[in-house]
């Protein structure tokens, strides 16, 4: 008898290895997109069926010779005994389950017919032994296989980049359908069941492991202050700029990322300035980027993220297959602005879903630095340096009002303290109360007429009351105290220049930005 069946697969095998090979490198990005198994496209773009797909593909030549080879002998073996139909629903069951395992231990890319080539031994060990009269080729079958399985395993545990957890769960499927597969003679008469039961049940496991691993977690971050629900197997990193970041573990064309950054301003801004500054320098029109040439980009446009205003940018980038898209928020806190930036693969719109889940569980936290300056003013209640911090910390994170409490506190608790009448002086200012707050900032250079900072106060205040003429003055009288600051220089002349542009304007047009200077209003 012509083992029909098991050669037909050695020819798609075959064949579809000669298809990828005359279209390029036969790398990660090609098997991906030809139905290799990768964990998140399964899990999170709901891609089940390359848990199939992944059985008919291979990395080289080597791999697939050896597995040809080897299921070409063991396959006709156990076709020649069973019925058709219950080797093709064996052969798609073992598939099933191999990939199944293969994703319940780890989503990297895996490919390959080996499960199916343990499949059929583990079916030949245990089919041999209760049928011993039935098998030409003893060393296949019953207790001969044994040493064929067990080098095989061995070779697998010892090699590199093997899919172990993927030939066990083949192995383990072929031993529990030997158990229930008859020989030709003995079914003939039997119905389509016990098969179709077979591939019932590889699907029930494929089910469990699929729903399992699909799973999703909160992922905290206590010195930025971010939560967001991320899929369970996404992981992160720390870079050398304080930027975390978190991917799908995918290399190239399946790879979507999430990264999150804060970005000190030195003044309670919108966001659009840096949504547009990010634009400009890693967004540049068909220029290559950090995250690759950017095709077109939409925005800035104002949206909500976690109950707070932001700036969006959306950007279609060139790269692996049909590109990439891009998704950055940039969300103002006080003086800090959280750029955060989504990638994931065009290719699977899918992944928009992922991406919009994400956004939409983004909450804003309260940081460790306010959580700590609060319990050092709790523990403290009498001493002016925690309700100092604590003051100035509330107000950097964007709550000048109940900023102005414990820097009241710690003014009445320390008068000759010129930061902390400076800090009060802002938070006043930023919360409307002009009078109250120049009042402060007049009192802070009283106590240190030659302090910047105390300078800069006095701007902020003649800026609050819109007498440009007046904070020019002021400016320059810190210049003079410190010539040889950058800040206030720059923003001595930006100053002057929007008075010469605009000399008739009366209002405050003008908010100090990035420390004691100041630009115009975004």
């Amino acid at each position: 008898m012509i083992p029909w069946v098991t050669m037909a697969l050695a020819g798609v095998l075959v064949g579809l290895h000669g298809v990828l090979w005359s279209q390029g490198p036969v790398d990660v990005d090609a098997l991906v997109r030809w139905g290799a198994k990768a964990g998140p496209l399964v899990l999170e773009a709901g891609q089940v069926w390359r848990l199939l797909t992944a059985n008919l593909l291979h990395r080289d030549v080597l791999h697939l010779l050896l597995n040809v080879t080897v299921l070409v002998a063991a396959g006709s073996a156990l076709e020649r005994v069973c019925r058709r139909s219950d080797y093709l629903a064996f052969l798609v069951a073992v598939a099933l389950t191999t990939m199944a395992s293969s994703l319940a231990w780890s989503g990297a890319v895996s490919v390959g017919a080996s499960g199916l080539v343990y499949g059929c031994l583990g079916a030949l060990l245990v089919l041999g032994r209760r049928h011993r009269s039935l098998f030409r080729v003893r060393w296949l079958s019953g207790e001969s296989a044994l040493p064929t399985v067990l080098v095989f395993l061995w070779m697998g545990w010892t090699s590199v980049g093997v899919d172990n957890a993927g030939h066990l769960g083949g192995l383990v499927a072929g031993g529990l359908a030997g158990a229930f597969l008859e020989p030709r003679e003995r079914a003939a008469r039997r119905s389509l069941l016990r098969p179709l039961g077979g591939v019932l049940a590889a699907v029930m496991v494929a089910a469990v492991v699929v729903t399992e691993r699909s799973a999703w977690r909160i992922e905290r971050d206590d010195g930025f202050g971010i939560s967001v629900e991320l899929p369970e197997g996404w992981r992160g990193e720390v870079d050398g700029q304080g930027r975390r970041t978190f991917s799908n573990g995918l290399p190239g064309l399946g790879r979507a990322t999430f990264s999150a950054e804060a970005i000190e301003t030195g003044e309670p801004v919108d966001g659009l300035a840096q949504a547009r500054r990010y634009q400009e320098q890693v967004l540049p029109p068909g220029a290559p980027g950090p995250e690759g040439r950017m095709l077109s980009v939409q925005g800035p446009s104002t949206t909500q993220v976690g109950g707070r205003m932001a700036q969006r940018l959306r950007a279609r980038l060139d790269g692996p297959g049909e590109g990439r898209h891009l998704l950055a928020y940039f969300v103002p806190r006080g003086e800090w602005v959280y750029r955060l930036v989504f990638t994931w693969p065009a290719q699977w719109p899918a992944y928009q879903d992922v991406v919009g889940r994400m956004v939409a569980e983004l909450r804003f936290d309260e940081p460790s630095v306010l959580r700590e300056a609060r319990g050092r003013a709790l523990l403290m209640p009498g001493a002016a340096g925690p309700r100092r911090e604590l003051g100035a910390v509330l107000r950097r994170l964007g709550y000048p009002r109940f900023a102005i409490t414990p820097l009241s506190e710690s003014v009445s608790l320390s008068p000759s303290h010129v930061g902390g009448r400076v800090e009060l002086a802002r938070a006043l200012l930023d919360t409307g109360r002009v009078e109250e707050g120049c009042h402060a900032a007049d009192e802070a250079q009283v106590y240190g007429p030659s302090d910047t900072g105390a300078l800069e106060a006095g701007v902020r205040c003649e800026l609050a009351r819109g007498a440009l003429p007046r904070a020019l003055e002021r400016l320059e009288e810190a210049r003079r105290v410190d010539p040889q600051d950058a800040r206030l220089r720059a923003a001595e002349a930006v100053l002057r220049t929007v008075m010469e542009t605009s000399p008739s304007v009366s209002s405050p047009e003008l908010s100090p930005a990035g420390g004691p200077g100041v630009s115009p209003h975004p």
